[in-house]
């Protein structure tokens, strides 16, 4: 699958709106006025609440570039705050965005890889033997977000290490947030009778966005992974979709286990920092 400019762009779009619906959640969980989310050359600048993952810039660079006056304000507002700000920038951004944000200080941490399937056809479903992928009901929510704070506080260690580390009980809130506001559709693996994993899908424009997907340590290695990422591409083709996208670490083994069925690289986000 080759990625052009317009493909990338819509992409970006969808990450946008989830980063703003989820950021949104997070500041009415919290009844806090401080947060924010403020548009920015085509894309947003988010902050929720001390620590999140949700606070950073993303989708810049298919609609222009900032000016140095709004980079201003959005670092000034992220000072007041006393967060870092942290960019994520698609590769085929607009290329002077990176010599502006270098210019101002901005230190590349650590890159990150985006991956796409076309689903024109749709893909057939496997689910390994003693495995079963089964949607989340609501009064399952809190089982769900337990069992993926769970699996992202221990992570497969194969591949480039993410600098981002977060506690566990911020990873459950975000999730929540992410989950209750951003239209995500939730998904319980069970292997041998045993909630073994977690995952979630956000249907936008066409695009499946797999926005994550968690095995318990003890569960690993049983094909829990293939067979969440394998329900969801079903289901996404089936609601009409023509691609999804997963974000990975670089050779990671989520990268290993979703080019094994057949996703392509399409392009590569740099996460710059200022602090």
């Amino acid at each position: 699958m080759f990625c052009d400019i317009e493909l990338g762009a819509r992409i970006e779009s969808v990450e946008v709106e989830l980063i703003a619906t989820s950021s949104a959640a997070a500041r009415a969980r919290l009844a806090d006025a401080g947060g924010f989310t403020i548009p920015l050359a085509g894309g947003i600048a988010s902050y929720a609440e001390p620590d999140s993952p949700l606070n950073k810039i993303a989708g810049l660079g298919f609609s222009g570039i900032p000016t140095d006056a709004e980079l201003d304000e959005i670092e000034q507002r992220y000072a007041a705050h006393h967060a870092p700000v942290q960019v994520e920038l698609a590769h085929i951004a607009e290329p002077g965005l990176a010599e502006l944000l270098t210019a101002r200080g901005y230190r590349l941490i650590n890159f990150e890889n985006v991956l796409g399937l076309s689903l024109k056809t749709t893909p057939e479903r496997v689910t390994p033997p003693g495995v079963e992928i089964r949607p989340s009901g609501a009064d399952e929510f809190d089982l769900w977000i337990d069992t993926v704070a769970d699996g992202f506080a221990h992570p497969d260690t194969q591949g480039v290490t993410s600098p981002e580390e977060f506690p566990r009980d911020v990873i459950a809130d975000a999730v929540r947030d992410l989950t209750s506001a951003a239209g995500v559709t939730r998904y319980l693996a069970i292997h041998d009778g045993q909630v073994a994993g977690a995952a979630s899908m956000r249907l936008s424009q066409g695009v499946a966005q797999l926005t994550g997907a968690a095995t318990l340590p003890a569960h690993r290695r049983h094909g829990i992974q293939t067979a969440l990422l394998s329900a969801r591409l079903t289901e996404a083709a089936t609601a009409g979709c023509d691609i999804a996208v997963v974000t990975t670490q670089p050779a990671s083994k989520s990268q290993q286990n979703v080019q094994r069925r057949g996703f392509d690289f399409l392009y590569t986000r740099a996460v710059l920092v200022k602090d």
